[in-house]
């Protein structure tokens, strides 16, 4: 059983924490991307990034200073967001990291898909980025089957803790006999059961931790999460989706 993550905008260089112990498997993509990025005028990397210009100016800097060769930093730790805050991943036990770097997967529109360990560089780009002027504009086009079969390579399940805009990257490809189960986390907003983005991501974090330090081997498992006060919802739940509802008050911690 494999489980999905999306990246991170921000990133990091961090060599400290651990040693990255892996090279990303798709790095041959990744450096036709990433020298196509580097060969850009600012202009052209604003309407690719859709960002500001203190955003772009950063993101040249990272585009300057990138190695995709050399890189050291392990993906689990470049990441700075707010699902990476609540995963921790750098208070693991040693056994619950050996399970990620088995059964975890960050997708990346740089990368494709990483391994917890795989050595990455900082960089901006995210998969709904147009590519304007490169040979294939939509990068879902560029990666084409290449994410799902390499997820699928050796498991039939799927965990998807992933955003919309990542888990599309999969489900086209999938095939009779692949589950690809979507989590969703709901909390009461009034008297309606609302997804609340920021409070989405905290929840994937903590359930990320959760199953690695369970060593959660199955679905069914996962239906006893409870962090943040999450009670799996069977009757709003199905066969590719599971529903977890919560009234935790996350204002008021």
């Amino acid at each position: 059983m494999k489980t999905i993550i999306s990246p991170a905008k921000k990133m990091i260089v961090n060599q400290e924490s651990f040693l990255a112990k892996t090279r990303p498997d798709f790095l041959e993509q990744a450096e036709i991307l990433a020298d196509f990025l580097k060969n850009q005028e600012a202009g052209r990397l604003k309407q690719i990034w859709e960002a500001s210009d203190k955003i772009v100016q950063e993101g040249i800097m990272q585009l300057k200073n990138m190695d995709l060769e050399k890189a050291q930093t392990p993906a689990i730790i470049s990441y700075g967001g707010i699902q990476y805050q609540y995963m921790a991943p750098d208070l693991f036990t040693e056994p619950a990291l050996i399970y990620i770097q088995k059964n975890l997967r960050i997708l990346s529109g740089l990368y494709g898909v990483l391994r917890p360990f795989d050595a990455v560089s900082p960089y901006r780009l995210e998969l709904k980025n147009k590519l304007v002027g490169f040979k294939d504009y939509s990068l879902y086009h560029f990666w084409d089957s290449l994410i799902h079969d390499k997820l699928f390579e050796d498991d039939d399940t799927v965990i998807n803790l992933a955003s919309k805009e990542y888990a599309k990257a999969v489900t086209p490809y999938l095939h009779e006999g692949e589950r690809f189960i979507t989590i969703d986390f709901l909390e009461k907003r009034k008297d309606q059961w609302k997804m609340i983005g920021t409070h989405a991501k905290m929840s994937r974090g903590e359930m990320v931790r959760w199953i690695s330090e369970n060593q959660i081997k199955t679905p069914e498992e996962l239906q006893a999460f409870n962090d943040f006060d999450y009670k799996f919802d069977e009757l709003t739940s199905s066969a590719d989706k599971y529903i977890f509802k919560t009234q935790y008050d996350f204002k008021r911690h």
